[in-house]
């Protein structure tokens, strides 16, 4: 046996022994790497191979978009707006069967387009609705699931951090702006689906309707949410007619952000201190998991990983349906127990080249990519989304699970449908000639 191949399945074993020993994701990738590394120290100039890689990993233009948008995030959370938004939400949709559910998916998919963070979405949405839904018969669990499920719409609809990284894991094959735009129909897609079994649901268990709300309400409160809504039309606007990047357009985020929570009144100067640090703590914890990730990617290129895996399945399987549902299977595995920054970091260089040789675009993939592992921050053992969104309908998990598990199916089967069917994310980007 090789030393290649020796070296790889060390990789491997002694990731997946870090992560049950429950060591955190970041610190597994860098050992693993490190341990690994070791294995071909002489044809490498030395163990500084590491620090340089996860130093260059983050060398990027592009991912200082990140630490600004997660600070708008973080000021948005805190700012008001998530009251705002769920206000316009209900104006809309409560006086149908089941309405506030409705309401809780629309208002998540809306704060986190706008905040950019999945968590943030779970956390500001459900910590208002779960309490509004109980008080109208809906169980905590079930109002728990629509939460939880509903809030990884944010992670496609732009601006949205991750697509950032994959266009960044992408090699420049993808662009950000193309990324954005192609979000947008897959993003909405997976609401309505979501919407769709609520509906299914309040008819079938006879939740009561709101009352309707007069035309007149409805532009009052779109009034209050429209400057709220309106950092999505700068945002993406702004980087499709390339009046600014993606950079440039996270720090305009802040900016518009900033201004707007104190205009509202809910956050005051003194508040930006505290803001900074918690933004300033996701950050640090997102860059250290690009820094190990990109160390491991660039193994697995050194390694020549991407080209086994590659040849492999192109050798062993001529259909390329049964290859994209392989791969599809295999990143569902993943998202369970690996965040999604260093999932994205380290399988886009090992996938992308074998969907593309299949004929799958680099944004189309994108797309899949993120969405399965959105599925994957739902589930246990380490969704992420799953624990806070417990945690903030004070219910326990197990509880959880059981609602969860129909709406985990439509977001699998959403999944199948953008997989197959290229044109629901690139029929936008190809509009724009992105």
């Amino acid at each position: 046996m090789s030393i290649e191949i020796i070296s790889i399945i060390v990789l491997f074993l002694s990731f997946f022994i870090l992560l049950m020993l429950k060591v955190p994701v970041a610190y597994s990738i860098g050992i693993s790497t490190t341990i690994s590394l070791l294995l071909n120290i002489d044809k490498l100039p030395g163990i500084t191979t590491i620090a340089q890689r996860m130093t260059t990993g983050i060398d990027s233009f592009a991912l200082l978009a990140i630490p600004f948008f997660v600070l708008a995030g973080e000021i948005m959370k805190r700012g008001g707006i998530a009251n705002r938004l769920i206000n316009f939400a209900k104006s809309l949709v409560a006086s149908l069967p089941g309405g506030l559910a409705y309401v809780n998916v629309l208002a998540s998919m809306l704060f986190g387009a706008i905040s950019g963070s999945a968590i943030a979405a779970t956390s500001a949405i459900g910590s208002i609705m779960t309490d509004r839904m109980e008080e109208e018969g809906y169980p905590r669990e079930l109002s728990a699931s629509v939460n939880i499920t509903s809030a990884t719409t944010g992670l496609l609809i732009p601006p949205s951090n991750i697509l950032i990284v994959y266009a960044l894991a992408s090699g420049g094959t993808a662009s950000v702006a193309a990324l954005f735009i192609a979000g947008y129909l897959p993003g909405i897609l997976l609401g309505l689906a979501i919407m769709g079994y609520v509906a299914f649901i309040a008819i079938t268990r006879n939740f009561t309707k709101g009352e309707r709300v007069p035309l007149p309400l409805i532009f009052k409160y779109f009034r209050k949410a429209f400057f709220s809504l309106l950092l999505l039309v700068i945002v993406v606007g702004g980087i499709v007619a390339g009046i600014f990047t993606a950079t440039e357009a996270s720090a305009i985020a802040v900016l518009y952000a900033g201004v707007l929570a104190l205009i509202y009144g809910d956050v005051s100067v003194k508040d930006f201190p505290a803001i900074l640090l918690a933004s300033s703590k996701t950050t640090a914890v997102v860059m250290f998991l690009i820094c190990t990730s990109m160390a491991m990617s660039w193994l697995f290129s050194f390694e020549g990983i991407p080209e086994l895996i590659s040849s492999f399945l192109l050798e062993q399987f001529s259909n390329k349906i049964i290859i994209f549902l392989l791969i599809n299977l295999v990143l569902l595995i993943i998202g369970t127990f690996m965040d999604m920054t260093p999932a994205v970091l380290i399988f886009t260089p090992i996938f992308l080249p074998v969907v593309t040789e299949l004929g799958m675009h680099p944004v189309h993939f994108g797309i899949v990519l993120v969405l399965n592992l959105c599925i994957g921050l739902c589930t246990p053992p380490v969704g992420t989304i799953l624990f806070v969104g417990s945690g903030v309908a004070n219910v326990s998990v197990s509880q959880v699970v059981k609602p969860l598990l129909p709406f985990l199916l439509i977001m699998v089967i959403v999944l199948l449908l953008i997989t197959y069917v290229p044109a629901i994310s690139m029929f936008l980007p190809g509009l724009f000639g992105l």
